[in-house]
């Protein structure tokens, strides 16, 4: 049997098509009515020259809309291209651009934004109203292949030009395992924008196991924290800068009963924030996951191991193949992108032999648990020596006065680049952190050539958007230019 990702929602639509398959704020929509809107769009899409194998690109924020429109082109095998909501019109007219798209499906709150895309558009209002004279049925799409490719993820640009990944219907229907928490269709709470791999693969797991994802407008401590207690959710996803709003804002006053696995992942997980999960939540089970829009979810810390391996990522994933070359971390599976799109020398270089290499920096230790230490372009040479900065950061956050640190190297005449730590004081600490206050509490932890030697005081970090991950080139750029 083909995997195909109009599948994941045809079967649950023809034996519970009453369930609920999504909600947002006080939106919602059961299996049987995606089905209905998604066979209504598709036949609208097809009307409008849309086949197999054309892109369109979606230019929206997170909304109900957008699950019809994705199942749509996956019924008639067209691919479908989210655009990161957040950019300006000039930044989402390059991407799209690039995308070369068949046609553009904007949101009404970028109606207005579009004069730039060199397309033919189509807001959701009018896709909408044009679907409602289209037929229910099902969709009369061509005979597709579970390796033709279905959606193409832009990466976030933060070290250079977009990327487009290209995923296949295979590859989505198996990086989406479905929902664990098997006694309960309490379903999902997701954080992430639907221009990002992960809600898309959130949901179609929570699907596969006939239970409701539940998204949110934006990461707000309070919306998920809600929306846990209002929808009953048995699981709830977040990346660590978000648990870390989570915690500060402290999780008294909801009722999280409902809620059996608190999980993480995505970026660098402290063991101190592991820590502060299980404290505030110690009826769930918590795990740590690893992965890239690339490659899929890597590898898993399992709860039982929290303790046992702290800062690890854990074990690879059923199917997937994790060793290290050269310290860099390379996965092997069938979850792996089929490479970025139109850039065919950038996909022989991260895709060789069948290894995706990852960039990261990695560590296994004797029972091959995967550590990641920093990133192999991040990597720090000072005075000839080699400075991974993940292992300084992770000793830097266990000083009380540091509350969020990135380590960067900043060019210098004598040692070619210095260990520079960028801190975000812990509240109170701001005057009174000092360079020498972080050299002496890292002595005894880290070599003399990986103490920073400059410290840079700021208010907060430039993060990607969706997966809060440091924007370092950035970050690098604004101190250099500063000075």
């Amino acid at each position: 049997m083909a995997l195909l990702v109009a599948d994941v929602l045809r079967h649950p639509a023809r034996y519970t098509p009453h369930r609920l398959a999504a909600t947002l704020g006080d939106d919602q929509i059961t299996f049987g009515g995606l089905e209905e809107q998604a066979n209504r769009v598709a036949h609208t899409l097809d009307g409008m020259g849309v086949g197999r194998g054309d892109r369109v690109a979606w230019w929206g924020h997170t909304s109900l809309a957008a699950l019809p429109i994705f199942f749509a082109l996956a019924k008639l095998g067209a691919v479908f291209a989210p655009v990161n909501a957040r950019l300006g019109p000039e930044e989402a007219a390059e991407v799209v651009g690039y995308a070369r798209p068949r046609l553009v499906v904007v949101d009404d709150t970028h109606a207005d934004f579009v004069q730039e895309i060199d397309a033919p558009i189509v807001t959701h209002t009018h896709l909408a109203d044009a679907a409602t004279h289209a037929s229910a049925a099902d969709a009369d799409a061509p005979a597709l292949d579970e390796r033709d490719p279905h959606v193409i993820f832009f990466t976030s640009g933060s070290t250079g030009r977009s990327k487009g990944v290209v995923l296949s219907h295979r590859a989505s229907c198996l990086r989406s395992f479905p929902a664990l928490a098997a006694d309960s269709d309490g379903g999902t709470v997701c954080m992430f924008p639907l221009f990002h791999m992960a809600g898309w693969s959130l949901a179609l797991g929570c699907w596969q196991s006939r239970r409701p994802i539940h998204f949110v407008t934006a990461p707000d401590a309070e919306a998920l924290l809600d929306t846990v207690e209002r929808r009953g959710a048995t699981r709830i996803y977040l990346i660590p800068a978000v648990w870390s709003r989570v915690l500060e804002r402290g999780v008294k006053g909801y009722d999280l009963s409902s809620l059996a696995e608190a999980d993480t992942g995505t970026s660098a997980t402290p063991p101190e924030l592991i820590g502060a999960v299980r404290d505030a939540l110690p009826h769930t089970v918590t795990r740590v996951f690893y992965g890239s829009t690339e490659a899929g979810p890597g590898t898993v810390l399992a709860h039982a191991d929290l303790a046992r391996k702290p800062g690890s990522v854990g074990l690879p994933q059923p199917g997937v193949d994790v060793r290290l070359e050269d310290g860099e971390v390379c996965i092997k599976s069938e979850l792996l992108m089929d490479g970025y799109f139109d850039r065919p020398d950038a996909t022989a270089e991260a895709l060789r032999d069948g290894w995706y290499h990852t960039g990261d920096l990695g560590s296994l230790d004797d029972e091959g648990y995967l550590s990641i230490v920093g990133r192999a372009r991040d990597v720090i040479r000072t005075g000839g020596e080699t400075v991974a900065p993940g292992e300084v950061e992770a000793t830097l956050l266990t000083h009380a006065g540091v509350h969020e640190v990135a380590v960067i190297g900043v060019p210098d005449a004598t040692w070619g680049e210095i260990v520079c730590a960028v801190v975000v004081p812990a509240p109170g600490a701001g005057e009174a952190l000092e360079l020498d206050d972080l050299r002496a509490h890292s002595a005894s932890r880290l070599a003399s050539f990986k103490q920073p030697r400059r410290l840079e005081i700021v208010t907060e970090l430039p993060r990607t958007p969706a997966t809060g991950q440091v924007q370092r080139p950035l970050l690098l750029e604004r101190i250099t230019s500063a000075r």
